[in-house]
């Protein structure tokens, strides 16, 4: 299981839209983010970009003090290992990164070797 978030904050997910390819990314970072929309693409207010999101299904309740819905987003910053390749996550990766493949609605997302040590991870390096 990934860390940081808890399945229960995602009971009401029914669909994750990405507006990036997935397959070409080792890890996404994943946060809830209060939004005033159940649907559609959320506001970002983060450096880098986001990748994807979350639409919750029609029994999502608003927060009753602000209103707001929380739906997951996931994003990519400047330092991570698509942009930078050799920067501080050329190997690791940062405490709310997932493998994107394993990503689902209502399902939080799974640290995997590709996800913690770069798509080299499986290969074996040879020596000279």
């Amino acid at each position: 299981m990934s860390s940081l978030l808890n399945e229960s904050d995602l009971r009401h997910e029914n669909a994750v839209v990405w507006l990036e390819n997935p397959d070409d990314l080792d890890y996404v970072r994943q946060a809830l983010d209060k939004t005033a929309r159940r649907r559609g693409k959320p506001r970002y207010e983060r450096d880098g970009r986001m990748v994807g999101y979350t639409e919750l299904d029609a029994h999502a309740e608003a927060d009753p003090d602000s209103g707001l819905q929380l739906r997951r987003v996931f994003f990519l910053l400047p330092h991570d290992r698509d942009a930078n390749p050799d920067g501080p996550y050329h190997e690791g990766a940062p405490g709310e990164a997932v493998d994107p493949r394993t990503i689902e609605p209502k399902r939080v997302g799974d640290k995997t070797p590709r996800s913690q040590r770069g798509s080299a991870a499986g290969t074996t390096a040879t020596s000279t």
